[in-house]
């Protein structure tokens, strides 16, 4: 169940309580006239089914209440009540498959943020990554994998692909691009550094290297696992099960690709910063083509279950 906390002028209050009480799966109806200040109006809370959710926010916003107004909506973590329960057997679908496409919307705006914080991460991942390479170490790849925070700019592009957003494209676009590139210079200045110090060497890069050769061998299994990596990575975001994004980010090879680009490149290695840089292309081209689909997929499936609905 969602919460719903909405702040309404006084005169679409009866309007808004109108919406929802007509919504099917909605429940738990309070008004409070006058209660609110800043900006002033009513309070109108309520529970919804996450199943129709989208639809009620959808409605709100045509009401203009989004920009009159204030929409806040909550997790209920916990909800013990059995109209709460039957609301939630009202609302057509499934909770899980359900999609708010506005909360999807907001979280990569704010996961596409080209922040001090998104550098630092993608570059310690990078850097991690850049040891993992010259030690042949499986373990230090794993570990940069998982800290790389590049699933929310990829995110955020496509989800601007389906609800038809541009600046979101161009905000995580710019996320993705500045951060690789970056992440991929401070990772060559490390490795220069690490070179003089003698703690890396040509001669561990060059060398059979069992563990992380992969990285600069690209082929149509690298797409594949990128295109699976996608699916179940949106799949996570729009059902809220993060620890599926956490598999995602260690099972597709962009930041070690990126350290191992960057590494090759101080050495003079053409073939493997290109392999590398191929890589890297192939792998955001599967996760962004996948990751659209599912979405598409997605909004088809629950317009399909709507009319379905409306149909009943």
């Amino acid at each position: 169940m969602l919460h719903l906390r909405l702040i309404t002028p006084a005169e679409k209050t009866d309007d808004v309580v109108r919406l929802v009480e007509n919504t099917v799966g909605t429940t738990h109806l309070v008004v409070v006239p006058g209660a609110a200040r800043n900006p002033a109006g009513d309070v109108v809370l309520c529970d919804v089914a996450r199943e129709a959710g989208d639809g009620l926010l959808t409605a709100l916003q045509e009401l203009g209440l989004d920009k009159s107004g204030s929409i806040a909506v909550e997790n209920i973590d916990l909800s013990l009540s059995l109209r709460a329960d039957e609301a939630e057997e009202e609302a057509p679908g499934e909770s899980a498959d359900a999609v708010l496409w506005e909360h999807m919307t907001e979280a990569t705006h704010e996961e596409s943020a080209l922040s001090v914080t998104y550098i630092a991460f993608i570059t310690l991942a990078t850097m991690i990554a850049a040891c993992g390479v010259v030690l042949d170490n499986a373990i230090l790849i794993v570990g940069a994998m998982a800290v790389g925070p590049e699933f929310g700019p990829l995110a955020g592009i496509c989800t601007a692909a389906v609800q038809r957003a541009p600046r979101l494209a161009l905000r995580s676009l710019i996320a993705l691009l500045v951060g690789f590139a970056a992440a991929m210079a401070v990772t060559a200045g490390f490795s220069l550094f690490m070179d003089a110090v003698g703690l890396f060497t040509e001669e561990q890069l060059e060398a059979d290297r069992p563990n992380t050769g992969f990285i600069y061998a690209p082929d149509w299994f690298s797409f594949v696992v990128a295109v699976l990596a996608g699916a179940a990575g949106t799949l996570s975001l729009t059902s809220a099960k993060s620890g599926a994004l956490v598999g995602v980010a260690i099972s597709v090879t962009t930041v070690p690709a990126a350290a191992n680009a960057a590494v090759a490149l101080i050495y003079g290695d053409t073939n493997q910063t290109l392999r590398s840089s191929e890589q890297l292309l192939l792998n955001l081209a599967g996760i962004i083509l996948a990751g659209t689909l599912t979405l598409l997929t997605q909004k088809w499936l629950w317009s399909l279950q709507g009319r379905r609905s409306r149909a009943g």
